[in-house]
């Protein structure tokens, strides 16, 4: 096996053009890894050779990424808000989008004694980046899929968030008692969506990606039971499709919400609608 320093194996970039939009980052994060050490370090020793066992570490993790694989899946990590969380196939990996809805949840309410409820949690990416900028809340999470709470609930312990409970159960069904704000990114993808054939969400699990109706079905549920489990006044905040956010905000208005509004992303496009339920 030839010799392959640090600089040869981030060349192998060129592998991933037109692959993936982030080509030399995901050689950047495989290599560091591998490595274990950060990626700075991979500019500061360029000549540095690796081990026959990194080359061939390196080797299998790229090859994956070849086919595919997201970078998040390879390393077993994705960061998200302030937080790094451990991630798995049972869950979808936590996007920047995301961030909006978090960003949105905390400034509808300030440290208080509040009940916040965050609805197929995944690896938890929602609800715990709300409990670490919110230590007063008292956060609820759930999800149907039992790996994934449990992986939510490791990923809380990691952080040793103490104000985070975790249930598995569908949706608004493990929950007792009134929430000041409830939050969820259920699925929302129609199952004959040509995107479902593309990038990380091939390799995603459907059961977190696909819902019926248009994939309207879950957000329908989830805006007809919260009215249930809302305080007077309380907030339900919902991500969705780009092309959704006219239908979610006729849901919320069909079910007696007021105040519906579409927020837009990084990227200019409609992903979360929220309104409050006043009685």
């Amino acid at each position: 096996m030839a010799d392959i320093s640090i600089a040869d194996a981030l060349a192998q970039s060129r592998m991933l053009e037109g692959l993936s939009d982030t080509a030399a980052l995901d050689v950047q994060l495989l290599l560091a890894d591998v490595l274990e050490r950060n990626t700075s370090y991979l500019y500061t020793w360029p000549e540095k050779l690796l081990t026959q066992q990194q080359v061939l570490v390196f080797d299998e993790l790229l090859q994956r990424r070849i086919s595919g694989e997201p970078i998040a899946y390879l390393l077993g990590y994705q960061d998200f808000w302030s937080l790094r969380l451990k991630v798995s196939k049972d869950t979808l990996i936590p996007r920047p989008d995301t961030e909006l809805l978090v960003e949105q949840a905390l400034s509808l309410l300030a440290d208080g004694d509040y009940r916040v409820a965050d609805l197929g949690t995944g690896t938890g990416a929602i609800a715990l980046s709300l409990a670490n900028e919110r230590p007063s809340w008292q956060v609820i999470a759930s999800d149907f899929l039992p790996a994934a709470a449990a992986l939510a609930k490791a990923n809380r312990d990691h952080l040793k968030l103490t104000n985070v409970e975790v249930f598995t159960g569908s949706w608004l069904e493990p929950l007792v008692g009134k929430f000041d704000l409830i939050v969820s990114n259920p699925p929302y993808i129609d199952a004959n969506d040509e995107h479902l054939a593309r990038g990380d969400v091939r390799f995603e699990p459907l059961t977190a990606l696909v819902a019926t109706q248009s994939g309207l079905k879950d957000l329908r549920d989830i805006i007809e039971g919260a009215r249930d489990y809302l305080v007077a006044s309380g907030w339900l905040l919902l991500e969705h499709g780009f092309e959704q956010g006219e239908d979610v905000r006729r849901l919320f208005e069909s079910s007696g919400y007021q105040a519906a509004r579409t927020l837009q992303d990084f990227g200019k496009n409609d992903r979360v609608t929220l309104a409050q339920w006043v009685l």
